[in-house]
């Protein structure tokens, strides 16, 4: 036997006998029938949630969890090392600028110190150099003089005549002293000049070969060697003396030994 009813499908309900039929869409739905439902506010078309039908209570949400003591402390301990960090760089450059700075004025400082140091013990150098070579020159003309004298004697006539000659004309009683080993030789070279000034010439052991003393009413010459020697020297800036501190007597010895050498 077949059946125009199909086996699962929903069941139909006759209408009731003498009713006019009615139509598909405005029969009653059994509740049997129906396997879900729920009611329908106007706020579902917005997306948002619906609120709870009347008499029925939502539970209420849970609370958030409260904050974790060490979770806390572990973010303020971070926030204060970031802190510090920060501060102490900050710190660090400052002091950093500083140490340059002063490191750079100790630098120039002590480049400065040095610098004058070295130009000073230049400048000591050249005056102990200068005056190494002014020693050196003296004693070299000393040589020359001594062999001047040996090879040439006759040269102090011209010393007695140039002396006598510096002389006011209107000086009087005028003497020259020279050492004996001399007086021939200032007799013989300077006797035109001797006689016009009606001068003296006298022999003094006291005087160094080479050298005169002149004598007068208005004054003193001093042609000795030793003087000569003196004004020499002054001019190369050196002050040593002819006879280098011997006496005048080893003084004329040693003349007489150059000589004769």
């Amino acid at each position: 036997m077949t059946s125009s009813s199909k086996p699962n499908g929903p069941r139909q309900v006759p209408p009731p006998p003498g009713a006019k039929p009615a139509s598909a869409y405005s029969r009653f739905i059994p509740r049997e029938e129906l396997s879900s439902f729920a009611a329908w506010t106007p706020g579902s078309l917005s997306g948002a949630e619906a609120p709870p039908p009347m008499g029925v209570h939502r539970p209420e949400p849970p609370p958030p969890p409260a904050p974790n003591p060490v979770d806390e402390l572990m973010a303020q301990l971070k926030q204060v090392r970031q802190s510090g960090y920060q501060d102490g760089y900050r710190d660090g450059l400052v002091a950093l600028d500083g140490f340059k700075q002063s490191f750079a004025a100790q630098v120039t400082a002590q480049v400065g110190a040095i610098a004058q140091s070295y130009g000073q013990q230049l400048d000591d150098l050249q005056q102990d150099m200068a005056r190494a070579l002014a020693v050196t020159a003296t004693q070299l003309a000393k040589q020359m003089v001594r062999s001047e004298l040996s090879l040439r004697p006759e040269l102090v006539g011209i010393v007695a005549a140039e002396a006598v000659d510096t002389l006011l004309l209107s000086a009087r009683h005028i003497t020259v002293r020279v050492h004996p080993d001399d007086h021939a030789l200032v007799a013989q070279g300077a006797a035109d000049v001797l006689a016009a000034r009606g001068a003296r010439l006298l022999s003094d052991a006291d005087v160094l070969r080479g050298g005169c003393l002149v004598e007068s009413d208005i004054g003193v010459i001093d042609a000795t060697l030793e003087a000569r020697w003196r004004r020499v020297a002054a001019t190369l800036g050196c002050e040593q003396e002819w006879a280098d501190g011997l006496p005048p007597a080893a003084a004329s010895g040693l003349d007489d030994e150059g000589a004769a050498a």
